[in-house]
């Protein structure tokens, strides 16, 4: 009890005011605080930890990625009796896909805590679900793993995953496009160009021709993104003649 109370009594004002923050969303105190701060570092800070190796989120994201793949796939294993290698590999996709993570983070507004040198109206969209998952990761590395599957089924398994909504879902709209033009011998083509104009961060555009006619255009931060958001509106223009 009184090394709790020392190690709580060493913290910072604006330190004590983020482990309220964190045990608001984890529902309990975090015991090594270094994790979570961590967890909030953008690497534009270039700071070092104390054995002088760059602190950053990233790590954390990388860990958060394989624990949370991981629970998903023995919730699934478990959950679906009857699936197989590829049925479950597609189902843990659309679980965990970038889209879903990037919900969670911004639902839980794990953006706020993020420490950086950069404005953060820089960042992409990718951003909260990295959060997310550094999230995780900074769970696991203070708690474990029990933890860790409880975060996960509380947050992302209970109240998001229903395995028949999941399997009508979509997780690249470009995928299901090839498919049909295919299918049904149609040329389909994205004509991707640098487009910045006066944003700070790198745009793409791209067209998107099917039989060389323009039927959808879209633009974002990266040319797979501009391309799904492209193949999403041209799924919807033709969604009576695809078959999914």
């Amino acid at each position: 009890m009184n090394l709790i109370r020392k190690i709580t009594n060493s913290h910072t004002e604006q330190d004590e005011e983020f482990v309220v923050s964190m045990k608001k969303i984890l529902s309990y105190r975090p015991r090594t605080l270094e994790f979570y701060k961590e967890a909030f570092t953008h690497s534009s800070m270039k700071e070092l930890n104390k054995n002088g190796f760059s602190m950053n989120y990233e790590r954390l994201e990388f860990l958060g990625d394989a624990v949370l793949g991981s629970v998903i796939a023995n919730y699934l294993f478990k959950k679906i009796p009857k699936g197989d290698e590829g049925y479950l590999t597609q189902m843990r996709s659309k679980i965990v896909s970038r889209e879903h993570l990037n919900e969670l983070g911004k639902d839980l507004d794990l953006i706020k805590f993020v420490r950086s040198a950069i404005p953060k109206s820089n960042f992409g969209e990718n951003i909260h679900g990295n959060l997310f998952e550094a999230l995780i990761g900074a769970i696991h590395s203070d708690r474990g793993y029990a933890f860790t599957e409880k975060f996960i089924y509380r947050f992302v398994i209970e109240p998001y995953v229903d395995i028949e909504r999941l399997e009508g879902k979509i997780t690249s709209y470009k995928s299901v496009l090839i498919e049909w033009s295919q299918k049904n011998k149609k040329k389909l083509r994205y004509n991707v160009y640098e487009d910045t104009g006066n944003d700070v961060l790198k745009h793409f555009s791209v067209k998107l021709l099917v039989n060389d006619q323009i039927v959808s255009k879209g633009r974002a931060t990266s040319k797979k993104k501009a391309e799904e958001i492209a193949s999403k509106r041209a799924y919807y223009k033709f969604q009576n003649e695809i078959a999914v």
